[in-house]
């Protein structure tokens, strides 16, 4: 049975030099995204088909009026019961046993359901190639024994990899020591029972999480694991392809206007 490993990104270690952004590019090849200065010091809007791994930018302001920076090393988190597995129709995503969600690219058909029932928005869709895009924490180098490219550039020790156990008791004990500077300080992915299974990203958050642009309380919904374990199965026998993914685009839509809701109801709250 493989172990199960964890990434932890500690915010409060974090000084934001992007160098986990550019590792990943030139592991993988990836080329630059052109994006325009808007008059901030985030270089990318969003993750896209060319960055799969994106330092979140937030200007704060503490209670005592002074400013700082906090930085948010973003990409896929790995789901323990992934949504995006759940959704693809195509077994191109898969959920292993070492904690990596894995993408199959010769699966792939881009037909987007993993991007519309993710909970924190982290696939896209590669338009030329029709193909959908994620982080897959260097599988390549994780089983060759080797450490995921942006946690091996990480020179200030805000991005440690290791078995889960091992992330979690250095998680916690971190979160207890930040506690004396941020009282809301608290861990994120670390517990199973959320509604993701736990993510695989894990982060020691210096507030709560949706203060970055992460959602509070991540949920797989119930009707995505009826169309997994009931519909699909099913429907491919009675159905055909085609009218599967019809259905699955009506099913989709739904999870997503559901999600929307979500998150509006969720903006009010903090309102």
């Amino acid at each position: 049975m493989a172990v199960e490993m964890a990434m932890l990104h500690d915010i409060s270690k974090c000084t934001g030099c992007r160098a986990c952004m550019v590792a990943c590019k030139q592991w993988k090849d990836l080329p630059a995204d052109r994006t325009p200065f808007v008059g901030e010091f985030q270089s990318h809007p969003d993750l896209s088909p060319t960055t799969l791994n994106l330092i979140r930018m937030k200007e704060t302001i503490d209670d005592k009026g002074n400013f700082r920076w906090d930085f948010l090393k973003f990409q896929c988190m790995h789901c323990g019961d992934p949504a995006c597995a759940k959704a693809c129709p195509e077994e191109a995503l898969v959920k292993k046993e070492n904690g990596v969600v894995s993408f199959i690219e010769e699966n792939c058909v881009g037909c987007g359901y993993c991007a519309q029932n993710c909970p924190f928005s982290v696939p896209k869709i590669d338009k030329e190639r029709n193909k959908s895009t994620k982080c897959n924490l260097c599988e390549d180098r994780i089983a060759n024994g080797m450490v995921p490219a942006c946690a091996k550039t990480c020179t200030a020790d805000a991005i440690l990899w290791g078995t889960r156990e091992e992330m979690t008791a250095i998680a916690k004990k971190r979160v207890e020591k930040l506690k004396e500077k941020y009282p809301n300080a608290q861990l994120y992915g670390v517990d199973k029972s959320n509604g993701v299974g736990g993510t695989t990203m894990m982060y020691v958050l210096t507030d709560k999480p949706s203060v970055f642009g992460l959602p509070d309380n991540p949920k797989v919904p119930a009707s995505l694991t009826v169309w997994k374990d009931v519909v699909q199965p099913g429907g491919k026998l009675l159905l055909g392809a085609s009218a599967m993914a019809v259905l699955g685009g009506l099913i989709a839509n739904a999870v997503s206007k559901s999600k929307e809701d979500d998150m509006a109801e969720g903006g009010k709250k903090d309102e």
